[in-house]
């Protein structure tokens, strides 16, 4: 249960479930494209509440293997392709019975499964109250698996699929390790709410999370006020750990997809579930596209269909030949190499340290022992803001791929803290930025990004990896005026190809390093509250050795 002394907040929606398309729950049964389809079926939990689902499944009547989609968007909500224009979804790939991030069941039922599409309890019209990603709503979605797995047309072997929230709730109950939940498919979804949604380095969100806990909030009774409680916990404490996924307590069989291109969302989060689980049934896909688009690829639905086929239906045969990981090596936007690895992170990564020259707005191999010094304006606006950049040039084909990380002596000018945001470039040999799919919908990506608030540099020693730092968050080490302090930054994973004669840019600045219309595209986060004033200088050379740790993958 969420911990004693961090009580939930509730409020009221701020639209009620009409406002946004819904309509009060009445059952109905028909049969459609040679599917039984149930709509707004009720299911009662443990609890007394019943929640909604729309279930679809064979008119044949055999017993079919259930596919669960536990959702906040409404079940009656399709994936429309006009709300989130350029997120690469060809309208052949889905139906109109798609739910938004969910399997199609025209696709799924045919081949022997039945798909619940479910109203999550307080939102829509199921009962209760809304909480998200806490103990409370784990344990009402065990109840739905065990339901699934024991109606009479059921095979009593459930799986779990879906992108973002229909992945980071996967997480969360398969800590409980529902009997009848026999395979799971997180795909991109974040573990850590703290580190990689509500904010990032110890910054909050100023757009993108006050954005999701509205449009979490369609409910017919109350929903948990998240944006108050984001207020009241400013640091990692008991109430964030309760919405942090326990990855050793999870032992069902996992098909991992995550994308190199969620950089400040998923990216981070759903790697880290590979890594950490417990089941030794668990296999890793990293691609370096569009995430909707690459869910609802013919190819991608045909593995995942291979995957739920052997733990659901007992097909032999079907991961004949699986690598445990799978990932692409990025090239430039949607063009990349498909990589077969036995682990990750690879075991044969050559992590190499890549020095900061200030005087030449240079990375280099060897230490420099001259000092020098490079300011830049923390709060600098405009399209182009003052930042520092420091560049690096190939000799020849170089493959990274994994976490980098940011070693940056800084001081600051007129202020007792900063938040610096980081981010990598490539570049072409004519010196052209090499643009990359990113988030769900842009196309001019970079290759990964970092973020850090100064007076959240503390490490936790323990957690912490050469090539990894992890922050503990839980006290603010302010700064002094022209006191030089090290900071550890994590750069999310990545995995890019650079050529001979390729650049790799390290910038770094006071402000956000895309920026995009908030009106065109409000699904993208944004950090606007900082703490940054005056300059920021950073040091290197000599006894400040800032550095960029860079994951170098040689060939087998």
């Amino acid at each position: 249960m969420t911990p004693k002394g961090y009580e939930l907040k509730f409020c009221l929606p701020l639209d009620d479930p009409e406002t946004r398309g819904g309509k009060p729950p009445v059952y109905r049964r028909s049969v459609e494209h040679g599917m039984i389809v149930e709509r707004d079926l009720a299911v009662t939990l443990r609890t007394g509440i019943k929640v909604y689902v729309d279930l679809f499944r064979p008119a044949d009547g055999k017993p079919a293997a259930p596919l669960i989609a536990w959702s906040p968007y409404g079940k009656h909500t399709p994936n429309d392709l006009n709300r989130f224009p350029n997120a690469g979804i060809n309208p052949n790939h889905l139906s109109p019975y798609t739910p938004f991030e969910g399997p199609d069941p025209l696709y799924w039922v045919p081949r022997g499964y039945a798909v619940i599409v479910v109203d999550k309890p307080g939102t829509w019209y199921s009962e209760g109250r809304a909480t998200y990603l806490s103990p409370e709503e784990a344990q009402d979605f065990y109840d739905v698996i065990e339901w699934a797995g024991t109606q009479p047309w059921s095979n009593g072997k459930v799986g779990l699929t879906g992108v973002s929230y229909l992945a980071q709730t996967q997480w969360r109950v398969a800590e409980l390790n529902p009997p009848h939940l026999a395979a799971m498919n997180p795909w991109e979804g974040w573990s850590d709410t703290y580190r990689e949604a509500a904010g990032h380095g110890g910054m909050f969100d100023s757009w993108f999370w006050p954005f999701l806990c509205r449009r979490w909030s369609a409910s017919s009774t109350e929903v948990e006020d998240l944006i108050a409680e984001t207020r009241e916990h400013p640091f990692f404490d008991a109430f964030w750990q309760s919405k942090a996924a326990d990855f050793s307590k999870i032992k069902a069989p996992a098909f991992i997809v995550a994308s190199w291109t969620d950089q400040g969302l998923h990216t981070r989060g759903t790697v880290e579930g590979f890594k950490k689980i417990a089941s030794g049934r668990k296999w890793l896909e990293i691609h370096g596209r569009k995430k909707w688009g690459y869910y609802y690829e013919p190819e991608s639905v045909k593995r995942l269909q291979a995957f739920f086929d052997h733990f659901l239906k007992g097909a032999e045969g079907t991961l004949d030949g699986w690598p445990k990981v799978r990932l692409e090596i990025r090239e430039r936007y949607c063009a990349g190499e498909i990589r077969n690895e036995n682990e990750w992170p690879i075991a044969r990564t050559n992590y190499t340290k890549l020095y900061l020259a200030a005087q030449h707005g240079a990375l280099q191999r060897e230490p420099l022992r001259e000092a020098g010094t490079f300011k830049y304006d923390a709060v600098g606006q405009g399209p182009d803001p003052v930042r520092a950049q420091f560049e690096f040039t190939f000799a020849e084909r170089t493959d990274l791929i994994g976490n980098m990380k940011l070693k940056l002596y800084l001081s600051v000018v007129l202020a007792d803290d900063a938040d610096i945001f980081v981010g990598i470039q490539k570049l072409d040999r004519d010196g052209k930025i090499v643009p990359f799919a990113y988030y769900a919908q842009f196309d001019d990506g970079p290759v990964a990004l970092g973020w850090l608030r100064a007076s959240h540099r503390e490490l936790d020693l323990v957690a912490s990896t050469e090539y990894q730092p992890v922050h503990t968050h839980q006290r603010p080490l302010k700064l002094e005026a022209g006191e030089v302090v090290p900071l550890d930054i994590e750069i999310w994973p990545s995995g890019t190809r650079f050529e001979a004669g390729d650049k790799l840019r390290l910038i770094v600045q006071g402000t956000d390093i895309n920026k995009y219309s908030k009106e065109q595209y409000p699904v993208y986060f944004r950090h606007e509250d900082t703490v940054n004033k005056g300059l920021h200088v950073i040091h290197t050379g000599g006894e400040h050795d800032s550095h960029l740790l860079v994951p170098v993958v040689p060939a087998r």
